[in-house]
């Protein structure tokens, strides 16, 4: 037979772990391209017709064929599992993570947990208050309402409105209780 695998074919098919005497002994067979490796179908007629194929090579061999993709084993990356795009008006419960009916206003309970879905928060910056992370009024970022007098206060001292959340965090608890003395000798 003067027809052969072609050499893009040949380095492929050797790369997937076919060695040279097999390659010769699948010409003989009259498997010469991967049209003739997609005729013969799958893995197991493929180590029939050459016996010393290992079945594993054999499989990789046939998907690459037949233009299966192997599967890969999967390393997830830190961070979320998942990501779930909705459209805009979706709501999910900040507890549970529960998808709210469509009918679901701001305040409600969540179907699935009974807590607070949304909390309505207070902002500290211009003591609006609504749904979310950032106020709908300023574009502050809302902090945890036992904070909030601790951001009034250093709003009041003169800190930028986006540096108060941040600082908020990075306090120790020591650290805030001193601000909560300062914030109790304010209310006298």
């Amino acid at each position: 037979m003067d027809r052969q695998f072609a050499a893009l074919e040949k380095s492929i098919l050797m790369a997937k772990g076919l060695t040279a005497e097999q390659l010769e002994a699948l010409n003989a067979a009259g498997v010469a391209s991967r049209d003739d490796l997609k005729t013969v179908g799958d893995a197991e007629t493929l180590t029939e017709l050459v016996s010393d194929i290992a079945p594993a090579i054999a499989v990789k061999v046939m998907d690459w064929a037949v233009g299966r993709v192997a599967q890969q084993p999967v390393t997830q990356a830190p961070g979320p599992a998942s990501v779930l795009l909705d459209s805009a008006d979706i709501v999910h419960c900040v507890y549970c993570s529960a998808r709210q009916p469509k009918d679901y206003k701001s305040g409600d309970l969540c179907i699935a947990c009974g807590k607070q879905a949304e909390p309505v928060l207070t902002c500290f910056w211009c003591s609006a208050s609504g749904p979310g992370k950032f106020c709908r009024s300023c574009g502050a970022e809302f902090v945890p309402t036992a904070e909030l007098d601790l951001g009034i206060l250093l709003r009041h001292e003169g800190l930028p409105k986006e540096e108060i959340p941040k600082r908020l965090k990075s306090l120790s608890s020591e650290e805030k209780d001193l601000l909560w003395g300062r914030v109790r000798k304010l209310r006298r």
